[in-house]
């Protein structure tokens, strides 16, 4: 999913006190619930990482010594900046979508 994508997501982007006993009912263990959790947090963070750069990469490929464009550029960049700072961050909407029953994972054999 890309950025942009996620900013359609109706979700309360702060963190909120959670009942521990509905985390742990899908997979028996409140620790491998975290677990999941902070992988599918982990790949969001990655998403997210590799979103930005690339559309960074598009500002280093336009860089022009002419201070006009240099202003620009940087209102550009910050606009850019203030969109991912304000986006969820990514173990809330790890949560929200385990929650929602919107993360497929596949607990080992025991």
């Amino acid at each position: 999913m890309k950025a942009n994508e996620y900013t359609k997501v109706k979700m309360n982007s702060f963190a909120v006190t959670r009942d521990l006993r509905e985390f742990d009912k899908e997979t028996g263990n409140i620790y491998e619930t975290v677990a999941i959790l902070s992988k599918r947090a982990n790949q969001i963070a990655t998403e997210f990482k590799e979103d930005f750069q690339e559309r960074v990469r598009d500002f280093a490929s336009h860089y022009s010594h002419d201070t006009f464009d240099e202003n620009h550029e940087n209102r550009e960049q910050v606009e850019l900046a203030r969109f991912y700072e304000q986006l969820p961050k990514p173990a809330i909407l790890a949560i929200h979508e385990f929650e929602n029953h919107e993360i497929y994972f596949k607990l080992p054999e025991k």
